[in-house]
């Protein structure tokens, strides 16, 4: 996905999505250890993404970005007419997640952790990934 986008797009999801991890609650190093950015990231580089500077290309990134796309799409569906449950939700513990919070499951477990949370808040997604969806033909 990354490599179709120009620098500017590309700014703009890295902004997006540090603004969509920050409603969350996360600090930089868990946004870090969410996203599974390069290992020797410092939190410091969360203020540079949160200005200009693009996340790296890479198809691990953009998959998990994918999906956190996804989970935000899903609370805002399931809160339309409350912007700020969604972010209550990521943070009250569940007991499908072992009686952890979303969030504490997506950093615990990484990509299953954010893919379980995913299907449990996105019916549609849950039914493409189980095979019961209709094939196209």
């Amino acid at each position: 996905m990354t490599q179709k986008m120009n620098l500017e797009d590309r700014i703009a999801l890295t902004r997006a999505i540090v603004g969509l991890l920050d409603s969350w609650g996360l600090g930089a190093a868990e946004q870090i250890a969410l996203l599974a950015l390069p290992e020797g990231t410092r939190p410091g580089a969360v203020r540079q993404y949160r200005q200009s500077t693009p996340f790296p290309e890479s198809a691990q990134l953009m998959e998990r970005i994918e999906h956190l796309i996804g989970i935000a799409d899903a609370l805002r569906t399931s809160y339309p007419h409350n912007a700020h449950m969604g972010n209550i939700w990521m943070n009250r513990v569940n007991h499908r997640f072992d009686n952890r919070t979303p969030l504490r499951a997506m950093l615990e477990d990484g990509l299953g952790g954010i893919i379980a949370v995913r299907t449990h808040l996105d019916c549609a997604y849950d039914w493409h990934i189980s095979g019961s969806g209709a094939k196209p033909g």
